[in-house]
């Protein structure tokens, strides 16, 4: 009994203490894009609001490639921790995020380097392709 309450406690500590440096994928809607990303009413033209790369998924909860990516996307911000940022945007729920970018085809996931100048990659992709993508676009190294 005792070994449980130790092997317990210490399984509490690793999640509370060892994620420290983690961060999560975090979902965005209107508000919250133009406070972390770009402020489209205040500046008609493209201005990245944020200060370190970003990846934004373009998603919808029915689409089957979405579900696909969405674990590798997860990896990917948990192995980078906080080096970049995943954002996740429903375009059921936020059509106009979508529009803003022509958004036609899901998933598209657009790529925000530091710089603020994005590449918009529509489709499946393993997650050594975004990896690859991660390097050369947003020049992040795990």
């Amino acid at each position: 009994m005792k070994s449980y309450k130790i092997i317990l406690i210490s399984a509490l500590f690793f999640f509370i203490y060892g994620n420290a440096g983690a961060q999560n994928v975090i979902h965005l809607n209107d508000k919250t894009f133009k406070e972390n990303v770009w402020n489209y009413e205040k500046n008609k033209e493209w201005k990245y609001e944020g200060n370190k790369p970003v990846i934004i998924d373009f998603y919808a909860d029915w689409c089957r490639p979405c579900k696909m990516i969405a674990p590798h996307l997860k990896a990917i911000q948990a192995e980078y921790g906080n080096k970049l940022q995943v954002y996740k945007i429903n375009t059921d729920k936020n059509p106009q995020l979508a529009n803003l970018f022509g958004i036609r085809s899901i998933p598209t996931v657009l790529f925000v380097p530091a710089d603020g100048n994005y590449k918009q990659v529509v489709g499946y992709r393993s997650k050594e392709q975004f990896e690859e993508i991660v390097g050369n676009i947003l020049k992040v190294e795990k």
